[in-house]
């Protein structure tokens, strides 16, 4: 069982709000894996290295990541103040989102399932 009324709960979980400046892409049309291979080369890098890295990936989800990060780099530029040159990524990952179930027409009268995965992709970043 929980400790204390359910109001109080929530007010000790909001107490511990993390405060490092952060970007969320829900429901993105990649999949986790594609988006994990952009992710794994830009996580610990400085924000200017992880950008360079990010424009010059051929790959789809990088188009989406290179977005998502220069919200991160501006939520941490005009509500927290601080300076670009000494930032990070801290933390970068995907999470699964919901799979949208398609129906690819096949010989015979037969129906294969086509699945088209999304992810919910996250960037923290943090002063050095």
């Amino acid at each position: 069982m929980a400790k204390g009324h359910r109001s109080q709960i929530k007010r000790e979980r909001n107490a511990q709000k993390d405060t490092r400046p952060s970007a969320k892409l829900s429901y993105a049309r990649v999949s986790v894996q594609k988006a994990c291979f952009v992710l794994d080369a830009i996580r610990g890098k400085d924000v200017t290295s992880a950008l360079g890295i990010v424009t010059y990936n051929p790959r789809y989800a990088s188009t989406l990541i290179k977005k998502l990060l220069e919200s991160a780099i501006a939520n941490a530029e005009n509500n927290n103040g601080m300076s670009v040159e000494k930032l990070y990524v801290e933390e970068c990952y995907a999470n699964k989102g919901p799979t949208m179930k398609r129906i690819q027409p096949r010989a015979q009268g037969r129906a294969y399932r086509i699945e088209k995965r999304t992810s919910h992709i996250t960037i923290v970043l943090n002063e050095r």
